[in-house]
């Protein structure tokens, strides 16, 4: 009996595979040097000093080649070496951050500025650090510092003051933006930022002097009055809105974001169609860059939020993007986007690729096109694309893991080993990648009829990932096609009965190794359940249920499920024989 394992690999083995990627990055001359930084030599003996310098170096390669558990523990025994070292206290400190492990940044990040005060990338680090866990004084208190080294470096000015209002300070925050601006001058970023501080004081009036003083500024300035309009508005002053509102179409006619504003102005005054009208002006307009229309796109059609857009008004909007920005990849990928949630795969993989013909260097954008291809079970589609993912990017794995699918799909056997041979190169700390394609070379050395082979594979799969459900199914299914193992194909399938309980293939799989164990009540039990959960249109499983019958002396029985199965697309020679003879027969 064949069981259509191919399309099970194919609906089903890319969910729950894990990316593994890493960017390419440089070792610069200030990270080498920082390994000397409180290291001298006559504090360790010469030897250990190299010791050290090696290890730090190689530390800083593992890292820049995605490796960052092996460079932990060489940073680790850098610290062995020398327990004082900053500089391999901030390299660690900068992996366990980027692994949002910020208790052990903020520790490691602390220790080394007392060792070396003096270092401004500790403080800086630390200071994101403190950002990231919402302990915004003591980072604003970090800048500072830094300023009293470097008192004209605004960017430290901003920040300061930023974090001085994030953590409610807001009279040194004031003070902070004033410092600021007596440098810049009037400056739009510095009276927004301190608008808003006001704000959140209750000084209203505050607030809008902050604003006029940046319409005396410039008072041509039309975006000064949306502003202050949009300030009237948050006030609940409709008139002094409305007002400055028009004010900004007077100075500036071919002002398209102004149609957001009285979109948003008139969504708070209950008129829908209206806001919708002017949200469609703004989308027209070609004076409003298009990430701006996408940003403002993305939170009409987000599942929160006021003024959320039907369906229709959606596509209305998509359409002008496409009618305004046709040359934008991003245009495409929205509408894809769009398309995708109505479940029309081929639809939105069109405009995938109509978006890699403008920007074909876009990765996520490939892989989705891959994740279609196999959705879509275009098994041609999904080997032309994965041929070129490979090309562009040959440091990817899933490129070379969704090419060995197509290759199995397609037959192409001795392709499949190669490409999974190639890819396993690029697999780094990902066991459930490794795992699944290691599977793909099993089913590929299967097929060629080297069983041996290829259930050693399988052992080797489910070795380095035990909780592959897939492959434990499958290769309890070949387990039990031979008929070898058969206890152990029963508990391999029983694990994954067992996690998922409602799936007909993999119920079926279950049952057939109960059939083959003689046990023929309780694989009818299991088939009962694959039929009702999905299975009652698949040839496979129908048939497999006509066997079990057979064997449970229901002749009349299994010949009727035995003709369904033909009737669903079943056409083996064994199966028009069982029909015609009136009795099972093995293949």
């Amino acid at each position: 009996m064949k069981k259509n394992s191919v399309k099970i690999i194919g609906a089903a083995l890319v969910f729950g595979m894990l990316a593994s990627c890493s960017g390419t990055k440089q070792i610069t001359e200030q990270q080498v040097a920082r390994a000397a930084v409180n290291t001298p030599v006559d504090e360790l003996a010469e030897q250990k000093q190299q010791e050290f310098e090696y290890l730090f170096v190689e530390a800083l390669k593992q890292n820049m080649f995605g490796n960052p558990q092996k460079a932990i523990q060489l940073l680790s025994s850098c610290l062995e070496i020398d327990p004082n070292s900053s500089a391999a206290m901030f390299e660690l400190a900068n992996i366990h951050a980027a692994n949002n492990d910020f208790t052990s940044a903020s520790l490691l990040l602390e220790k080394a500025i007392k060792l070396n005060p003096d270092n401004k990338w500790y403080k800086l680090l630390l200071a994101q650090v403190y950002q990231q866990t919402r302990k915004f004084s003591e980072a604003a208190d970090i800048y500072a510092g830094l300023l009293s080294k470097e008192p004209d470096n605004l960017e430290y000015m901003y920040m300061n003051a930023g974090l001085l209002a994030n953590s409610q300070r807001f009279d040194e925050a004031i003070t902070a933006y004033n410092r600021m601006e007596k440098k810049t001058g009037v400056n739009e970023q510095i009276t927004v930022a301190k608008q808003q501080v006001y704000l959140s004081m209750g000084k209203v009036d505050k607030a809008f002097e902050e604003i006029q003083k940046l319409i005396d500024s410039n008072p041509g300035e039309a975006k000064y009055y949306g502003l202050l309009a949009d300030l009237y508005q948050s006030q609940g002053d409709k008139e002094n809105a409305m007002k400055n509102y028009r004010k900004i179409q007077e100075l500036d006619p071919e002002n398209g974001f102004v149609h957001f504003s009285l979109a948003n102005y008139y969504l708070h005054e209950g008129d829908l169609e209206r806001s919708f009208d002017e949200t469609k002006q703004g989308f027209t307009s070609s004076s409003v860059d298009l990430q701006s229309k996408l940003q403002l796109f993305m939170l009409l059609t987000s599942n929160q939020g006021e003024g959320q857009l039907n369906e229709a008004q959606q596509d209305e909007l998509i359409q002008i993007l496409l009618e305004v920005h046709p040359d934008e990849s991003l245009v495409h990928t929205v509408y894809a986007e769009s398309l995708l949630k109505k479940n029309k795969l081929a639809e939105a993989r069109t405009e995938l690729l109509k978006s890699l013909e403008i920007e074909k260097n876009d990765y996520m954008i490939w892989e989705r096109v891959m994740y279609i291809d196999n959705d879509l079970q275009d098994w041609d589609g999904l080997y032309g694309h994965t041929k070129e993912i490979m090309e562009l990017f040959p440091n990817q794995p899933q490129g070379y893991f969704f090419h060995a699918i197509a290759c199995v799909q397609l037959e192409k056997y001795d392709e499949t080993i190669n490409v999974v041979d190639e890819g396993l190169d690029y697999v780094v700390q990902n066991p459930q990648l490794e795992g699944n394609f290691l599977m793909l070379k099993g089913e590929a050395v299967y097929k060629q009829n080297k069983k041996e082979d290829a259930f050693k594979l399988f052992d080797k799969a489910v070795k380095v990932d035990p909780e592959n459900y897939l492959t434990l199914n499958n290769y309890a299914y070949y387990l039990s096609v031979d008929g070898k193992d058969l206890d152990k194909a029963e508990r391999m399938s029983g694990k994954v009965v067992e996690r998922f309980p409602d799936n007909s293939t993999y119920l079926d799989t279950h049952a057939w190794v109960l059939f083959k164990k003689g046990e023929y009540t309780l694989a009818k039990f299991y088939m009962d359940s694959a039929l009702k959960n999905g299975g009652a249109d698949n040839p496979t499983l129908l048939e497999h249920y006509g066997d079990i019958l057979f064997m449970l002396k229901k002749i009349g029985e299994a010949k009727t499920y035995w003709e369904k199965a033909k009737e669903n697309g079943g056409n083996s020679e064994v199966l028009l024989r069982k029909i015609k003879e009136e009795k099972y027969i093995e293949e």
